[in-house]
Order: C-alpha cells, then sequence, then structure tokens
C-alpha cells in the first residue's frame, strides 16, 4: 500500500493548502469511509470541470487543481489522491475507454480514482463532475460511476496506479486551453493496453 500513499510531482499532498483541506474534511468524520466520502464529494462538487464550464487555465498537479478550482477528470482524480493520501487513505488512478460522442469513433482516456477502504478493500469512484446524465456518487460497496462500458470499442481498464499515466501528463501539461485539451485528448486502444501500462509508471 506503500507507493499510495507517497507525494510526488503531480500528487503533491504535502503542499500546505492541501494539508489544510485535508485536515478541515476529515474534522467531523469518526471512519475512513467517512473522510473518503467528504474528500469525494468535495472534489466533485467543488472543483469545475474544465470542459463542462469551458475554464482555464489548463490544470494538472494537485495542487494547482485546487488554486484554481478547475480540472479535466484526469486532473480532479490527481487532488483527489491529494487529499486522500493526506489523510493516510491509500488512493490510486484508474482509467477508462469512451467514445467522446457515445457515437463510437473517437475515443478519449478517462480518469477516475480508487481507494482502498479497510471494511471494503479497492472501491472506485469518479470525481469528474455530476450533470444532466451524469451521476456518480459514493455508496459503497456499489459502485456508481459518471459513464458505463456501452460499446466493444470501449474499456473498464482494471489496473489501479500510483501515478498519472505519462499520455495524460504530457497532453495536461503541454496544453495552454481548454481548447488543446479537448482536440488531443490522450487515448490507447484496448489491445495495445498491456504493452502500454507495462512501460509505464504503475
Amino acid at each position: 500500500m506503500e507507493k499510495y500513499l507517497q507525494p510526488s510531482e503531480i500528487i503533491d499532498w504535502q503542499y500546505p493548502e492541501i494539508l489544510g483541506l485535508a485536515s478541515q474534511l476529515a474534522a467531523t468524520s469518526q471512519t475512513t469511509e467517512e473522510i473518503a466520502k467528504n474528500c469525494f464529494e468535495w472534489v466533485r462538487d467543488q472543483i469545475q470541470h474544465s470542459f463542462d464550464y469551458q475554464m482555464n487555465p489548463v490544470t494538472c498537479r494537485a495542487s494547482d487543481v485546487l488554486k484554481y478550482r478547475t480540472g479535466y477528470c484526469f486532473a480532479k482524480s490527481h487532488l483527489l489522491a491529494a487529499l486522500l493520501r493526506a489523510n493516510q487513505i491509500p488512493a490510486g488512478l484508474c482509467y477508462q475507454r469512451l467514445s467522446i460522442d457515445d457515437q463510437g469513433a473517437p475515443y478519449t482516456l478517462h480518469g477516475l480514482n480508487a481507494i482502498f477502504l479497510p471494511e471494503i478493500g479497492w472501491y472506485r469512484v469518479d470525481p469528474r463532475g455530476n450533470r444532466d446524465g451524469v451521476d456518480a456518487q459514493f455508496i459503497p460497496p456499489q459502485e456508481q460511476l459518471a459513464f458505463e462500458i456501452r460499446s466493444p470499442q470501449e474499456s473498464d481498464f482494471p489496473n489501479i496506479f500510483a501515478e498519472p499515466l505519462p499520455i495524460v501528463i504530457d497532453v495536461l501539461q503541454r496544453s495552454n486551453t481548454w481548447q488543446d485539451v479537448l482536440t488531443n485528448l490522450p487515448d490507447i486502444a484496448p489491445d495495445l493496453w498491456q504493452e502500454y501500462h507495462l512501460v509505464s509508471n504503475n
């Protein structure tokens, strides 16, 4: 579990503002599950999804997501992982492959989280932010993510990563606006996933 608790360049949970918020979110909670739910709902509801709100700047590092209160799904998952780790709750990063418009190609990766809950084990949540047609919730042991897999070329990748995928970091860090990200969304085809994740930071 140790790697799912570590700070890093992207999951920089030792940043003072992250530590302060993590402490606030834990203050009224009695259990790990309650703390995790508070962290999840805060990121889901208080950080505005960059595309939904057409907001800049593009964020990647957890501390920047908190500072600017915006981020794509990937960035929001980085902040959630940071808040959980700051509360000593193991947290990882997960990915789906989804159709961008639900009509087949083009496709994109979609970022979400896995949280290790003592009574359950790994439990996935999606902090991307709810809107019409999207209703992600924290109701363990039931999993209620933002999106379902609907077609053969979409995928629910099972891996739980300690660090974001390099392809995700690259897109976020070299994009200047939310439109830049939208036109360069990261994607990995299902038949290439096994090869890719073996050479990435797992």
